[in-house]
């Protein structure tokens, strides 16, 4: 039974029929039906349709599970998705785990089936009876919730855990984002000493704007940095600091798709040590995930793939031979130069894919001056080759 401060009435099988029913209309269409006979508030139905309408295609298991209590739709879209959430329980181990910023309780969920007891701390008393709610529809019978403060749980526990997660607000007080480690809540580094007593292992989510110089600064001691993406979208960084940790920092990367996983590591000291050789483009055509680009992986990546690139700071790699590689790989067509008017000559009215590498005018901008059109099967990239000149080269994908 949900406590007071939440309104039991939604779970009613009339109510929960109404949201699934209405999952797809357009709420403001459903505001203007003043007549509709709904046994609570009209207002909290359509809160929890746009909530649990956010959670189709990223919480798929709280969609099609029965009375599930949607909080607002803003904890919906700052919590983890289940893909993400999924690989981050992949990293920890033990017996005991505490998220000091449980939220809805998704990365908790996928924690619980690594460790033995974890524990959801959530600030918002409201949200916390929720979550509670929840797991008790999904059986989940390892997970305590503690409404209140993740660092005043770990003050009044005054015991150590295998590990600490933590993923800090990325909201000041007046709603707006913000991005430094030190303007989140709670601020890590100033209680980084703190955990490091609780826990010798804490893992910490951040914004992927998060610059990886700064993040190492503040904190020291990290052993690892994994720059998730999906999709070719990177969705998070995790920080694995480890107690008394000195050897060099690995950097994991990964970008999930529906295909495969696109995995490359490295340790951070060998981008700078690495070195690459310039090409002009021979057979192939690579193009990393962003996960490696934001990763910073330029240099690494060319001398452990044995791959050439284009110029040194157009980070495309190109080989003659086709191997598996982290990113987009194309069959190189044609070379051009960047010519408008022979490429309006020779590809008038052509639909194009069109990316621009190291080169000075937009997709956009090009777009508009060559008269090109989206998609198609035809791969352009707009770059700079070795030797400064601006190249146009033209693939078909694999």
């Amino acid at each position: 039974m949900l406590t007071n401060s939440l309104n039991n009435a939604i779970l009613n099988f009339e109510n929960q029929s109404f949201i699934d029913k209405n999952i797809d209309v357009d709420v403001a269409q459903l505001l203007l039906k003043q007549s509709l006979n709904t046994l609570v508030d009209l207002k909290l139905l359509i809160e929890q349709i746009e909530a649990k309408r956010r959670s189709k295609n990223k919480l798929p298991t709280w969609f099609y599970t029965k009375k599930i209590y949607y909080p607002n739709k803003l904890n919906v879209e700052q919590s983890s998705s289940e893909i993400t959430a999924q690989y981050n329980s992949n990293l920890v181990s033990g017996t005991t785990l505490v998220d000091l910023t449980g939220g809805f309780g998704v990365d908790c969920f996928y924690f619980a089936k690594q460790i033995k007891q974890v524990y959801h701390c959530e600030i918002d008393k409201q949200l916390s009876q929720i979550v509670a709610h929840n797991y008790k529809q999904f059986a989940t019978k390892n997970i305590t919730c503690f409404a209140g403060n993740g660092l005043s749980f770990l003050a009044s526990k005054n015991a150590t855990f295998d590990w600490i997660y933590v993923d800090p607000s990325r909201r000041d007080d007046l709603k707006g984002k913000v991005f430094l480690l030190k303007d989140c809540l709670p601020n890590i580094p100033e209680h980084l000493d703190v955990l490091l007593k609780c826990s010798k292992n804490i893992m910490i989510k951040t914004s992927p704007l998060l610059d990886f110089t700064s993040g190492i600064k503040e904190l020291s001691p990290v052993k690892a940095i994994h720059c998730v993406a999906v999709n070719n979208e990177v969705k998070e960084l995790l920080w694995i600091l480890e107690r008394d940790y000195t050897k060099a920092i690995e950097i994991k990367t990964i970008n999930i798709t529906k295909e495969n996983n696109q995995i490359f590591n490295f340790l951070l000291p060998e981008e700078t040590h690495a070195s690459s050789y310039l090409s002009k483009p021979l057979t192939y055509l690579y193009e990393p995930n962003a996960a490696i680009l934001k990763a910073g992986a330029f240099e690494v990546l060319a001398e452990k793939l044995c791959l050439k690139k284009l110029h040194k700071h157009s980070h495309l790699y190109t080989a003659s031979e086709l191997i598996e590689f982290p990113g987009r790989c194309f069959k190189i067509e044609a070379i051009l130069d960047y010519n408008k008017k022979r490429f309006k000559r020779e590809f008038k009215n052509i639909k194009a894919n069109v990316t621009t590498r190291n080169f000075p005018e937009s997709v956009a901008q090009i777009r508009k001056k060559l008269g090109l059109k989206d998609g198609g099967n035809d791969y352009l990239f707009f770059t700079t080759d070795l030797k400064n000149n601006k190249i146009i080269v033209c693939c078909s994908k694999l």
